[in-house]
């Protein structure tokens, strides 16, 4: 291998229920290698990393994985599915010499270096900002979590976090109302209890509950509602649920200051970003009273690239490999 040739590595992406696996070379990911795995249908990681370089014919030189729950020391547990992915399991698995596991929301951060432009929609347009400018990094998919993303020099940080069971932000009698019914149908009401899959169906039940009519409904079927028109309980939801993650955003994005931008990713994010903005959130983000205007600095994307993951991971064996 030449010194011009970037290092071949493998990186994965562990979601509650599937696992993409993928070649990369150097920061960028081999589109046509990535493949998918059903969870439920191999014994673990290992197996599924030990299938696909075979497939691949390829021995890498380093293995990233990204997963869906929190990691220590290399080792971590995905919150909804009963596997522990261990760094040393996957060195053994791919032979590679450079392993990393960590949270799939760190991998997005790593991401934010290498993700093209036609990959971001703008909501907030802010201001510019030097390159090496903090960035927040916020996901809301099956579950929710946060994290900063610094650049030190040549290098990325993005320090682990689990933001998403921090306890939800109340400032009226309505939203009150919302928490005491969490609390007493679904344990501890933290952010994921709202700003999730999940917890927009919660809001839907909890719309139902006031209202005394209407019928608990999945995600998908909420937002349909929403879209057809005519379902004041999904009207109300959709607006609960983009008010809250705009005041979370702004409430993330005065403790870490990410002058270089906000990015919102996940399945459910990408599902709301039609509706958000007309929905209240850039109304939230910047409702910090004598702060409204100071919130204006601050540019709120959308990632809408499904495999940004993959290239965070990617982007991070790019830096290991060569520094």
């Amino acid at each position: 291998m030449t010194m011009s040739q970037p290092l071949l590595s493998v990186v994965a992406d562990i979601g509650g229920t599937n696992t993409r696996v993928a070649l990369a070379d150097g920061p960028v990911v081999r589109a046509d290698s990535i493949r998918r795995y059903r969870n439920a249908e191999v014994s673990g990681l290992p197996e599924a990393l030990r299938m696909f370089l075979a497939e691949m014919g390829e021995r890498p030189a380093a293995a990233c994985v990204a997963m869906a729950g929190p990691v220590r020391d290399g080792v971590g547990r995905l919150t909804n599915f009963d596997w522990v992915v261990d760094r040393t399991q996957v060195a053994k698995a791919t032979k590679a010499e450079t392993v990393a596991v960590l949270n799939d929301l760190q991998a997005q951060g790593h991401a934010l270096e290498h993700l093209p432009d036609t990959a971001l929609n703008t909501l907030l347009p802010g201001q510019t900002a030097s390159p090496q400018a903090a960035r927040l990094v916020i996901g809301v998919g099956t579950g929710m979590n946060a994290a900063p993303v610094y650049r030190l020099g040549n290098q990325t940080l993005v320090p682990p976090s689990e933001a998403g069971h921090i306890t939800l932000p109340l400032q009226n009698d309505e939203e009150l109302r919302l928490m005491d019914f969490i609390a007493r149908k679904y344990g501890m009401p933290g952010l994921e209890e709202v700003l999730s899959g999940r917890g927009f169906e919660h809001v839907y039940a909890w719309a139902c509950e006031e209202a005394g009519s209407g019928t608990p409904l999945d995600a998908g079927a909420i937002m349909q509602a929403f879209e057809a028109g005519g379902d004041p309980l999904a009207d109300r939801t959709v607006a609960l649920f983009s008010r809250f993650l705009g005041r979370v955003a702004g409430n993330l994005a005065l403790i870490t200051l990410p002058f270089g931008g906000v990015y919102l990713c996940g399945g459910v994010a990408q599902h709301f970003g039609p509706h958000l903005m007309k929905a209240g959130f850039g109304e939230a983000f910047a409702d910090k009273g004598r702060f409204a205007e100071f919130m204006q600095q601050f540019p709120v994307w959308l990632i809408t690239d499904d495999y940004a993951a993959l290239t965070g991971c990617a982007g991070l064996m790019s830096e290991m490999l060569s520094g």
